[in-house]
């Protein structure tokens, strides 16, 4: 048994190491020789390639928040999860804050109380305004004298300073009351911006403060690939340039460049640039690609059509001058447009099967 598979597995292995530069030797033959119609052959010719460099990052949204509570208190209600579609003024979350609700309901006690103090200073004001005018009169028709009139114009005065201090105490009050009740208000967080969310940081239950997170939104309005590029590339990259770019899980395709930050980063020698992305099922944190054009060079191109892949094997069916078919193994590079790169294994002025390749068989004769 291993005497039978042997010669196969060393036929293999010279095929495959033979792929690193050159002409290939053909697999051996299998069979008796067929003969093969229709089917179409190209020849293999030199061509440009475009030269580009990859440069990887992720996408990231235009406009995002982050949403953080403004008093102390526990979540009694969490209204969204994580990829739900919120509208601006939408309530995401609501707090038991029984702090400021205290509060609140003292600063609208103050305002009461401060507006029955303000009702009696206005009493005790008109009391003293009849009683001067009484004793004016009196003091006119000298029934009473100039300490007795001086005390009532005193008192008078000092009950109007009374109603004076009364009013300004409420003005603070309903100040007082008004900035409580906005405080209050904020035991409902409401989103501020549509978008879709993001991250969600606290559940029911949840003792929160001041300032801390309770969600990310992201407004689905424009994403940007951030990209970093090296600085040799730094005067061929500009705001409008075309590159094409592939996302994960998403066919590949030309984008703009919306943004190039001039600053260099001193440990990786590189900058950002910012491309414009758009699409359904984006998000910030998708991995990502972009290719920059750096010029041309030759190469071979065959057609996608003649390119075989078997496992990690990929090969072509080459035809020589007898007309005989040998499959060859061959190195690709990359995809461009309809053709394929090919990096060894093949020689200019080769044909290749391009169409009507499952007809064919090692050894086969093509006609």
């Amino acid at each position: 048994m291993m005497m039978r598979v042997l010669p196969f597995i060393v036929a293999t292995v010279m095929a495959i190491s033979g792929c690193s530069g050159g002409r290939q030797e053909e697999l051996p033959r299998t069979g008796a020789t067929v003969a093969v119609k229709g089917v179409k052959l190209e020849q293999v010719l030199l061509g440009e390639i475009p030269e580009r460099l990859e440069a990887v990052g992720t996408v990231v949204a235009v406009n995002s928040a982050v949403v953080a509570v403004r008093v102390a208190g526990t979540i009694t209600a969490m209204t969204v999860r994580e990829g739900d579609r919120v509208t601006k003024g939408q309530v995401l979350a609501v707090l038991e804050a029984n702090e400021a609700l205290a509060n609140a309901s003292a600063a609208a006690a103050g305002v009461e109380e401060a507006g029955r103090a303000l009702e009696e200073a206005k009493s005790r004001k008109r009391l003293a305004d009849a009683t001067f005018l009484r004793y004016q009169k009196l003091y006119t028709e000298q029934a009473v004298t100039r300490q007795e009139y001086d005390n009532r114009k005193t008192e008078q005065e000092v009950a109007e300073q009374g109603v004076l201090r009364a009013e300004s105490r409420l003005v603070q009050a309903r100040e007082s009351s008004r900035g409580a009740a906005v405080v209050s208000g904020y035991t409902r967080v409401t989103a501020p911006m549509s978008g879709v969310v993001t991250v969600k940081s606290v559940d029911r239950g949840t003792t929160v403060f001041p300032g801390m997170p309770i969600a990310t939104l992201e407004a689905d309005s424009g994403y940007r690939l951030h990209v970093q590029v090296p600085e040799s590339l730094k005067g061929r990259v500009a705001s409008g340039q075309q590159v094409e770019i592939a996302l994960d899980g998403q066919q590949p395709r030309l984008a703009a460049v919306a943004e190039v930050v001039p600053v260099v980063d001193p440990a990786s020698r590189t900058f950002t640039a910012k491309i414009a992305v758009s699409g359904n099922g984006l998000r910030s944190g998708i991995y990502g690609r972009a290719y920059f054009p750096l010029g041309k060079t030759g190469g071979m191109l065959v057609p996608k059509m003649a390119v075989l892949e078997r496992g990690t094997l990929t090969s072509v069916w080459v035809v020589d001058s007898g007309n005989i078919a040998r499959m060859r193994l061959v190195k690709p590079g990359r995809a461009i447009g309809d053709k394929v790169e090919i990096l060894s294994g093949l020689s200019a002025g080769e044909r290749v099967v391009v169409a009507g390749t499952e007809k064919v068989t090692d050894g086969a004769k093509v006609e």
